[in-house]
């Protein structure tokens, strides 16, 4: 059974969320987890989920105590130097020692980052890590975007390496077995994009990829690629604007529902078709985002994730590292730079 460090401290709900998805995942799916936080408020919040859980005291769910958290008011860099026994840092150590094969924060990102590099260290051959966030599509299966936020600049050599992360991540996590690796530009013609754009392409097309170009930001929501990759500004923007107008139409959906619905057979209807759509798009669906290029497996998830987002993210990071992404990365990648040396 896979173990997965859970930092209890946080989220913008913490530790109401994460103990609770905890709980949720330890019920549903094959894994341990340790709840990193201040042992006293922890408890607490697990004793306070027993009148809604009465089986959690039969859950494989244990609690590391961490004296220390660190807040998203927090400078990260300084919070990651002087809070030695924050509850990130305490859980990254279980998975170093091996106590834990992942790693889920909802908490503040730099922090979770800097902590990653500092106590796991880089995969060979990966300069800069990516934040790869999953996005909905219109033919039903997520669409890999990388880099959300992790870079603000980028590159060309970086991108070349996120799409190759990103791709080994598409077909291991969403058995896609040939995932199209798109680059995010503002025109499918290749003299289109940027000064970044431009260099990247021909080192994107040299790879033995399924690489389909230059792709649009409509293309992330068709599924016209598996993988498109960018720099982390353009895609925590891509990322912040997805998320804003998924919310407007769920919104507008429901509204528009409850005004014209009026039959008893129609709104069981609309209500399903409503339930499926939120489903679809729903960020929690798909729970955290991989930060990718690091040994270990860390798994981002959004500060304001709820319960079933966190049970999602220890099933994603529980994947992760029973795929073993991170080896078959550092594998790739050290394959491509033998075959670039002989040539």
């Amino acid at each position: 059974m896979l173990t997965i460090a859970v930092d209890a401290m946080g989220g913008d709900n913490a530790p109401k969320s994460e103990v609770e998805g905890a709980i949720l995942a330890t019920r549903d799916l094959p894994v341990k987890v340790v709840l990193v936080g201040v042992e006293a408020i922890v408890r607490a919040e697990l004793g306070r989920q027993a009148e809604n859980h009465p089986d959690v005291r039969d859950l494989p769910i244990e609690v590391a105590h961490a004296s220390e958290f660190i807040t998203m008011e927090d400078s990260a860099a300084k919070a990651v130097r002087t809070k030695k026994d924050s509850s990130i840092r305490v859980a990254s150590r279980l998975m170093r020692e091996g106590i834990a094969q992942g790693v889920v924060s909802a908490g503040n990102t730099g922090a979770v980052m800097a902590t990653a590099k500092i106590v796991h260290g880089m995969i060979q051959g990966v300069d800069r890590p990516a934040i790869a966030s999953a996005l909905p599509s219109e033919r039903g299966t997520p669409v890999v975007v990388l880099d959300v936020g992790a870079n603000v600049d980028s590159t060309p050599e970086m991108l070349v390496q996120f799409a190759v992360m990103g791709e080994i991540y598409s077909r291991i996590i969403f058995h896609n077995r040939h995932p199209r690796v798109g680059l995010l530009s503002i025109g499918e013609e290749e003299h289109k994009g940027n000064d970044l754009t431009r260099a990247a392409l021909p080192l994107l097309k040299a790879l033995p990829l399924h690489f389909i170009g230059n792709v649009e930001g409509r293309d992330i929501f068709t599924g016209n690629a598996d993988v498109v990759v960018c720099d982390g500004f353009i895609g925590n923007v891509v990322l912040k604007v997805s998320e804003g107008v998924s919310k407007m139409i769920r919104n507008m959906l429901k509204a528009s529902l409850e005004a014209t619905v009026t039959r008893k057979l129609g709104a069981v209807l609309s209500r399903e078709a409503y339930r499926e759509l939120r489903k679809r798009v729903d960020y929690s669906e798909y729970g955290g985002a991989p930060l990718l290029g690091v040994k270990g497996v860390n798994i981002i998830c959004h500060g304001r994730s709820d319960a079933k987002a966190i049970k999602n993210a220890i099933r994603v990071a529980a994947e992760f590292a029973e795929g073993r992404v991170n080896e078959k990365i550092e594998a790739e990648l050290e394959r491509r730079a033998s075959s670039i040396g002989a040539d």
